[in-house]
């Protein structure tokens, strides 16, 4: 029995779904592409010349400091040199305290405001959390929002391990 031998089909590629798939990407980056505004341009509002010297109002940089006790345990809580006691109510004289010192319950949160948190160092790490919670706000009238006081927290160097 012979076999017939085909002619071998010419190798031809499509083009036209590779342009079609071209196009679409072109319109989807396109209709995607954000224009960012030129960078360093800032809004400035600047007092005109000769209007003096404005008066700047000049933050005291705030610090905590936590004390503990042999096993670890909360011994002290202090805001600058003032003594605010051990336990939860420390943390909520704490909170109040620091909405004082950023101007009140309507004021706007702070950027400029930091706050230093210097702790012992055998203090248990829960109660540094409550204190960084005391610092930057609290939660609002219905229960859910947070109302930020402070962006800013840093903590004082380590201190040595006093047992090593």
């Amino acid at each position: 029995m012979k076999i017939k031998q085909q002619a071998p089909a010419s190798l031809q590629q499509q083009t036209t779904p590779l342009i079609d798939v071209t196009f679409q990407l072109l319109t989807f980056f396109m209709f995607t592409l954000r224009i960012v505004g030129p960078e360093g341009d800032f809004n400035i509002n600047m007092p005109p010349p000769g209007a003096g010297a404005a008066k700047s109002e000049i933050l005291p940089d705030i610090k905590v400091q936590l004390l503990a006790d042999v096993n670890g345990n909360l011994a002290s809580l202090k805001l600058g040199e003032r003594q605010l006691g051990i336990g939860p109510g420390a943390y909520q004289l704490l909170n109040a305290e620091i909405l004082k010192l950023v101007g009140g319950a309507n004021a706007a949160r702070s950027t400029d405001i930091e706050i230093e948190i210097d702790a012992d160092y055998n203090l248990h790490f829960d109660n540094v959390v409550k204190a960084i919670g005391a610092c930057t706000g609290r939660l609002g009238p219905d229960g859910k929002t947070i109302i930020r006081y402070v962006e800013k927290i840093k903590f004082a160097p380590p201190k040595a391990n006093p047992d090593a």
